[in-house]
């Protein structure tokens, strides 16, 4: 009865809570047909996603409309994450954000290239003051792109609270069309004590799943002993769309009762990175798929986590029979049921915890500093989750520091001493940690005197790499020499295959001009609407410089009729 009355009060206080969400207060950003190609609370890598990713049929320009009325608080321009991004705060507290931008409109272009020329810089932030760009609702304030760190032109929209918290744009009337039930991957089971045990394994077990013709599931019975948790891979489909999104809630009840409910109507980006502690981690980097674990461990602050019993782990007792059921639902309210039958029966157990130990135990509330041969490590406390072995071992100038199978909350510092190379060598070294193919991939590396640190997030390998090779930069769209009039921009090619491209400088006539530089591409862009000259001939310099120091000029000449 005591959970029954818990239960009743956290969905009151939810219902409660989407009676004070204005419904007609914010209107569609994009004026084209609502298809996702990613929605709110998906399970993104690090992260929970923090809006809608709006399709655009895979084209840039379409305009961007102002959700409601008024001014724009915020402008960010980045070569990466969001790429260009536009923030508007609303009369009634909350705000909204627009990014992956192709440009700005109107007097917020304007602005935006009145900035980057006086501060001579492509990227930048802009805080305006409340009076400088005010916008209405339905004015066009910008046109979707695909910059940043995009994989196609979409419009990421999002809509956040007074504290900056990202909230369900759906929540606010906006409506997307699905009447598609979310889709099923797979169902696991988790002996959690040491006692505990599943189809006498203490390791995780997938279940066997059997689809029902009324499109739920029912698992082929258990047998179980002891504390158990369990987890599901799922996702959802809109209508038009053949994207994987992420599911709305998944509630689950032990024996008919009400057990644990996970809700994405709100998160903070200070708890987002726990993402990691709610998946099976270790099964998404060997396997690729997320299983959302439906229960609580330590460490596990999520508030989109809004009803639990026992942290939604359940009590399978030898000799006793029990049901687990789970409901996985889509914001219209389509759902799936999957069943659980678990008999209660304390076994021999034939498949026993898999725990490989090492010389290396580290001890989540402790920070720690461990040494290995020229490399120095030191893991803050909480930068893992749980007590855990590591396999660490350095071999000259190389650490392998455990498998990518656990994950890093906060930075682990590693530190190398380079006091073996000397001169000009010492200044191009780098830390990169080694990919798939056996090359080594710039992380942001420090230098103090023979001393090189860097910040990590994930396990792997890592080694001491030379880079003494500069960028090449090609002219992309016109000759030296050339008459290039009828141009609309001007495109040079920039690469840095070693540690990548840290900074760059364009001028024409020794005349600062703006470039845009798109990484995905390769290639930085100038638009000649800027006029920054009014000569017929024309010398252009370009000069990049890579992570560690190299750098590399261009010089060409080229000629303009002025109109």
């Amino acid at each position: 009865m005591k959970q029954l009355l818990v239960l009743l009060f956290l969905t009151s206080s939810l219902l409660r809570s989407q009676e004070n969400i204005p419904q007609d207060y914010f209107g569609n950003p994009l004026d084209i047909s609502m298809y996702l190609s990613g929605n709110f609370g998906e399970l993104r890598s690090n992260h929970f996603h923090s809006g809608l990713d709006i399709k655009t049929q895979q084209k840039e320009g379409f305009p961007v409309y102002a959700a409601a009325d008024g001014y724009v608080q915020r402008i960010k321009v980045s070569h990466y994450g969001y790429g260009k991004a536009l923030y508007i705060q609303h009369p009634n507290g909350h705000s909204t954000v627009y990014a992956h931008l192709q440009k700005y409109a109107g007097n917020i272009q304007d602005y935006v290239k009145q900035n980057q020329y006086k501060k001579e810089s492509y990227e930048i932030e802009l805080f305006p003051e409340a009076t400088t760009l005010q916008v209405k609702k339905g004015d066009i304030i910008a046109y979707t792109g695909n910059s940043g760190s995009s994989g196609g032109p979409h419009l990421h929209f999002e809509i956040r609270d007074a504290a900056s918290r990202p909230m369900n744009p759906l929540l606010f009337g906006i409506k997307i069309p699905d009447t598609t039930m979310p889709l099923i991957n797979s169902v696991f089971a988790y002996p959690y004590s040491d006692d505990a045990h599943v189809d006498q394994s203490q390791n995780p077990v997938k279940l066997r799943l059997k689809r029902q013709k009324d499109g739920s599931y029912v698992a082929e019975n258990i047998t179980a002993f002891g504390k158990i948790g369990f987890g599901i891979s799922a996702y959802d489909q809109q209508n038009g769309a053949s994207n994987k999104n992420g599911t709305y809630q998944i509630k689950t009840k032990y024996n008919g009762e009400p057990y644990f409910t996970v809700l994405f109507n709100k998160f903070s980006f200070d708890e987002t990175r726990y993402l990691n502690r709610y998946i099976d981690y270790h099964y998404f980097e060997t396997n690729k798929s997320r299983i959302q674990k439906l229960f609580r461990q330590s460490n596990n602050p999520l508030s989109v986590i809004v009803q639990e019993v026992n942290q939604g782990f359940v009590q399978v007792e030898d000799g006793f029979a029990s049901m687990y059921t789970m409901e996985v639902s889509d914001f219209n309210g389509n759902t799936v049921f999957i069943t659980v039958p678990i008999e209660g029966k304390k076994e021999e157990i034939k498949d026993p915890k898999h725990v490989v130990k090492t010389s290396d135990f580290i001890y989540a509330d402790q920070a720690t500093a461990i040494t290995k041969g020229k490399f120095s490590i030191y893991i803050p406390s909480e930068s893992l989750y749980e007590d855990t072995y590591l396999d660490i071992e350095a071999k000259g100038d190389t650490l392998i520091f455990h498998e990518d199978v656990v994950p890093i909350h906060k930075n682990i510092t590693i530190t190398v001493d380079a006091s073996n190379y000397k001169g000009a060598d010492l200044e191009k070294l780098y830390i990169g940690r080694i990919n798939y193919k056996g090359l080594p991939y710039y992380n942001s590396t420090n230098r103090k005197d023979t001393k090189l640190s860097t910040g990590i997030r994930t396990f792997g390998t890592y080694a001491l790499a030379l880079d003494t090779i500069p960028p090449i930069i090609e002219a992309k769209n016109f000759k030296d020499g050339q008459w290039i009039s009828k141009n609309n921009t001007l495109e040079i090619k920039i690469e840095d295959k070693e540690t990548g491209v840290s900074s760059y400088r364009a001028t024409l006539n020794g005349k600062f001009i703006l470039t845009e530089y798109d990484y995905k591409k390769d290639v930085l862009v100038y638009d000649f609407e800027d006029q920054v000259t009014t000569e017929s001939e024309n010398n252009l310099q370009v000069i990049v410089v890579d992570n560690v120091g190299n750098s590399a000029t261009f010089e060409a000449t080229f000629f303009r009729k002025q109109l």
